[in-house]
């Protein structure tokens, strides 16, 4: 059974975040809200929650998993990045964007694109995100909580709770954080592509 914790959207409660964070570390898969809508999360290197997560959302090897940054501090240690393109995400972020650049050898084999050897990164606009990213310390391995065959992802913590209770740890509810995930610009070749249209504005990649 998941454990369910109730956050204050605009005031995390550092108490309850912590003990999110704690349970993290203790290689919990956890659903949580994001600027986009709501995610799957687990430690970097957790082959567990990287598998769990690959089975809930029915993923093969070709899937892009998401490392969720609090800064670029831990962006930059992930990813390799020339001026222009830091230029271009810099000012895209934080917000709902995922890029998709060369990764470094900080980034376990298994999250990389078999082929290009690519990872997405991304800086979260979301208040809770980034309270629980502070607490962590480190990145966040993420995916959409957008389950086989549905067309939105969920939305609701509690409805998170009833349909994934047997298959998560943990539920961290801040209230709705809205359908759309994020948009998704593939920088691997230096220029920007547009591989998903989603929350992010693409005016600027275009």
């Amino acid at each position: 059974m998941a454990k369910y914790f109730d956050v204050h959207p605009q005031n995390p409660q550092r108490r309850t975040i912590a003990g999110v964070a704690d349970s993290i570390r203790s290689g919990a898969l956890i659903a949580y809200p994001t600027d986009s809508c709501y995610a799957l999360g687990c430690q970097l290197g957790s082959r567990d929650g990287i598998g769990r997560i690959r089975a809930i959302r029915d993923l093969d090897e070709r899937h892009h998993f998401t490392l969720v940054c609090g800064d670029f501090a831990q962006l930059g240690q992930l990813v390799h990045i020339d001026n222009d393109v830091f230029r271009a995400i810099k000012a895209a972020t934080p917000g709902s964007y995922t890029f998709i650049l060369p990764a470094t050898k900080e980034v376990p084999r298994q999250l990389l694109h078999p082929k290009k050897k690519t990872v997405g990164v991304r800086i979260p606009d979301h208040t809770v995100a980034q309270a629980l990213l502070a607490e962590l310390g480190e990145p966040l391995l993420s995916s959409t909580l957008l389950l086989p065959d549905e067309k939105e992802p969920l939305t609701q913590g509690w409805e998170i709770k009833e349909r994934l209770d047997h298959v998560v740890d943990a539920v961290v509810d801040s209230g709705d954080c809205g359908t759309e995930p994020t948009t998704v610009i593939d920088f691997s070749s230096g220029e920007p592509e547009i591989v998903r249209r989603g929350a992010g504005d693409t005016a600027r990649f275009e």
